[in-house]
């Protein structure tokens, strides 16, 4: 998603307007995480961008969107960019601590 989200809207309150942003924003990053990663992928993350303008725009993180979006509406800004890729990447899933499981399997065998 590649989009500029206006603010300002005639015939809308401007909190209504930011939460349908929000709205809109969530629903896209739902449709894509929903989506089959590729062969040897486990899960989607995502490359983020936000600005005033397209050519403003700087690289922020996938957790702080929404906080940008409230930053734009409280600083008044009439527009943002923002900018959100889903590419497949590889999620490191965390080993239980066998030790534990062993020293509890030798405990079982004593008693």
């Amino acid at each position: 998603m590649k989009k500029t989200f206006q603010l300002n809207v005639s015939n809308k309150n401007r909190d209504r307007q930011v939460d349908s942003i929000k709205n809109e924003v969530r629903k896209y990053i739902k449709r894509e995480k929903s989506k089959r990663p590729p062969e040897g992928f486990n899960f989607w993350a995502f490359d983020c961008k936000f600005g005033k303008t397209a050519n403003e725009a700087s690289e922020i993180k996938f957790v702080d969107v929404t906080k940008f979006i409230d930053f734009a509406a409280s600083e008044n800004y009439d527009s943002f960019y923002l900018e959100l890729i889903a590419r497949a990447d590889i999620k490191k899933v965390k080993e239980k601590n066998n030790s534990n499981e062993e020293q509890n399997d030798e405990e079982i065998e004593e008693n």
